[in-house]
């Protein structure tokens, strides 16, 4: 061999060496050392900073590796939905590996899901908790969402260069049932990077297929009379009464008794994310007014929107976004603390931190219906899919997406039957109900609500460990 082909390759690998150093150094430079709230800090390894998106878009993550073996285990993305709303609420209050206590100290969870994978929690759109854009303007959609999804996880490939070619699945919850889907048909389309398939717990999957959905969980849970219910059925369904989809352009008769029957669902004291929980408050600063955004619920009964748009209109900036019936206070408490901040390499002139943005909800253009199309791409690629869902919420029901996925006509491998957890006590118990299609599973988790970790982490660790290691239930 020549001696200038020596050079040359000597060249090239000490470039490739000085990416690797550098893309560690940038890793190193976002390593949480210490995290305040714990008595004990943890053995693994965990990150927060700033991945690139796209047009000055810095999206804020935060990486908790395994605790098995960090070096072989997947990478697991999570994002929490809204559109709006805090991953974070994730690492705190679902499966992160923290559990926040009323004054703000963190306990470990036993159940957390960074046993068995490397989980990346991201904060997006830019807007979203501390993740920021350069110019301020949050104005974003559905396709804009995947597209700067895509880029930040790009950005950790670079950033991370140990986790090229490991096994990655999406996942998320709520609005990620939109998120999803979006950033997986994205990742079909590049092969550097290992992505093995989705799971989505209580998802947004289909504006219509929900609406109707609720309608019925409702009346069968005793939510409102038989008289309205006749009604409902009579006025949006004619003869096809067992699984009616309440049409895109409903009639005025039928949006009248649907939006009656919507109003006492929602519009009442009941704990929609969870429908035998109770309600429980946000604490917000004075000087603010809470609202919710239903948007996803009435997005087909515009006469809702507009009442609620012209209450933000009075006093926009006095408006705060809180998911109802969830107590957020110790989480706004601990991110809103300098020394959290600190410890997560937040810049000083990076926003204060919120469960939810209104700036965001307000600003984001939900592009899609329905997902129909985006897991026929998954599913044609051959891509494994879980879909789960705690079976008394109401924001995303079970009944939903049960029926968002018999629409999609596949083949039926496993009809619907019990699956079992062992609870703390050593017995064994009913977790919920599974039906296989092909390669996607549908899971239900009896007794739980919208945040399925939250209300029944035992099951919620074991789906999560079946799904990554493609085991059946």
């Amino acid at each position: 061999m020549r001696v200038s082909s020596v050079r040359a390759l000597l060249v090239v690998g000490l470039v490739g060496v000085a990416l690797i150093t550098t893309a560690t150094a940038a890793a190193n430079e976002d390593l949480i050392h210490s995290l305040p709230g714990l008595k004990k800090q943890p053995m693994f390894q965990q990150y927060s900073g700033y991945l690139d998106g796209i047009d000055g878009r810095h999206l804020h993550y935060w990486l908790v590796e395994s605790q098995q073996n960090p070096k072989t285990d997947p990478l697991v993305l999570w994002m929490n939905g809204g559109p709006g709303c805090s991953s974070l609420l994730a690492v705190l209050t679902e499966h992160g590996p923290y559990v926040i206590q009323d004054d703000t100290s963190l306990e470990y969870n036993p159940h957390s899901w960074n046993k068995i994978a490397n989980v990346l929690y991201l904060e997006a759109p830019a807007g979203v908790g501390f993740s920021y854009k350069d110019d301020k303007n949050y104005t974003t959609d559905d396709d804009l969402t995947s597209l700067n999804n895509l880029a930040a996880i790009k950005s950790f490939f670079k950033k991370f260069p140990e986790y090229n070619g490991r096994e990655f699945f999406v996942t998320g919850e709520s609005y990620g049932g939109i998120y999803v889907p979006t950033l997986s048909v994205r990742l079909l389309g590049e092969p550097s990077i290992n992505f093995q398939g989705f799971a989505v717990g209580n998802g947004m999957s289909d504006y219509n297929i929900n609406t109707a959905s609720i309608l019925y969980f409702g009346y069968y849970h005793g939510l409102y009379g038989s008289k309205l219910y006749a009604n409902l059925l009579s006025s949006c369904c004619g003869s096809n009464t067992t699984v009616c989809y309440i049409s895109q352009s409903p009639s005025a008769q039928c949006s009248f008794y649907a939006g009656k029957a919507l109003n006492l669902i929602y519009a009442s004291d009941l704990n929609m994310y969870n429908l035998y929980a109770k309600c429980e408050k946000t604490e917000i600063p004075g000087g603010f007014q809470q609202y919710h955004d239903m948007g996803n619920s009435f997005r087909n009964f515009p006469q809702f929107i507009k009442e609620r748009q012209e209450l933000r209109m009075k006093d926009p900036k006095s408006l705060k976004l809180v998911p109802p019936c969830i107590n957020g206070t110790a989480s706004m408490v601990y991110f809103s603390r300098a020394d959290v901040r600190k410890a997560l390499n937040i810049p000083t002139s990076v926003a204060s931190w919120d469960l939810c943005s209104n700036v965001v909800s307000e600003h984001y253009k939900r592009t899609y219906q329905t997902m129909y199309l985006q897991y026929l791409k998954v599913i044609a690629a051959k891509k494994r899919i879980l879909l789960y869902n705690g079976d008394v919420d109401m924001a995303c029901n079970f009944l939903g997406d049960e029926w968002f996925l018999n629409s999609l006509k596949l083949t039926l491998v496993t009809p619907r039957k019990a699956w079992h957890y062992t609870s703390d006590d050593g017995s064994q118990q009913i977790a919920g109900y599974v039906k296989q299609f092909q390669n996607v599973t549908f899971v239900t988790v009896r007794g739980a609500g919208h945040m399925v970790p939250t209300d029944k982490p035992i099951p919620a660790f074991l789906l999560f460990s079946h799904f990554i290691n493609n085991k059946p239930f």
